[in-house]
């Protein structure tokens, strides 16, 4: 189960790299102090946590697409490893028609398809919806995600998570480049809402809130005259009801990345 939904999200994801308009790959380092997984002995107890991320994204003929994967590890008393992963492949109904579909702030729809994936949980879900791609002053872009999030967990009796019923996703996503003097820095991350449901057992699963923002600073342009190549800096995550449990996460990180 873990290899067949890791390939689907790494196939789904990309597949229109192959005839891609523009395309940017990342590798991504962070390092900071972690609450453990919720349902642990100790969901308080933060643990020294290395996270190695593959980060993809890609536009084409009719659309985007967008995916990362997580490899984590946690050096708490049982060192625990795990990978997590999310594709989203997005439609331009602006590009697909040929017509212009800007609307007030809105500048395109996209229909989109998305599939979130875990390795341990043997958890998987799948997002249909849309993209809202939004023309804000500044912003290299800014996305807005409104989906359903459909389950398709294997439930306790396959060894994952428990099943969970239904329910819906929105994920606002943005980059603000901006520079100071010679340097260039670049705020962005994400921050999402998914709403509450029901597990297999009838326990309240919550509504929860992530919030992802990163500060980064071009390393690379500063030390070696190679703009948008190296980066570092600090993400700030804050997860209210992480695992839409009752525990709550402020955690700052230290970044570094290597843009492909």
């Amino acid at each position: 189960m873990k290899k067949s939904a890791l390939a689907l999200l790494v196939t789904m994801a990309g597949t229109p790299a192959l005839a891609a308009d523009w395309s940017t790959t990342e590798l991504q380092y962070q390092l900071g102090d972690l609450k453990q997984q919720p349902f642990s002995a100790n969901p308080d107890q933060k643990s020294t946590t290395n996270i190695y991320t593959l980060q993809h994204a890609s536009g084409w003929k009719y659309g985007d697409n967008f995916f990362f994967i997580d490899y984590s590890d946690w050096k708490d008393d049982q060192r625990q490893r795990d990978w997590y992963g999310e594709g989203y492949f997005n439609f331009s109904l602006g590009k697909i028609s040929g017509k212009e579909l800007s609307v007030g702030p809105v500048k395109d729809v996209g229909i989109v398809m998305g599939v979130n994936a875990g390795g341990d949980s043997k958890v998987r879900k799948y997002l249909p919806g849309i993209q809202l791609a939004l023309d804000v002053p500044g912003a290299a872009f800014f996305n807005t995600l409104i989906t359903a999030y459909i389950d398709d967990n294997v439930g306790v009796s396959g060894g994952g998570a428990p099943r969970e019923g239904d329910s819906w996703m929105l994920d606002t996503a943005w980059a603000f480049p901006f520079g100071m003097g010679n340097h260039d820095f670049s705020l962005e991350g994400h921050v999402e809402y998914i709403g509450s449901r029901t597990n297999e057992f009838g326990d309240k699963v919550k509504a929860h809130v992530l919030a992802q923002p990163q500060l980064r600073y071009d390393l690379g342009k500063t030390l070696f005259n190679d703009p948008q190549r190296l980066f570092v800096g600090i993400e700030y995550q804050y997860w209210h009801n992480k695992y839409g449990s009752s525990v709550t996460e402020s955690a700052v990180q230290g970044l570094a990345v290597w843009r492909f």
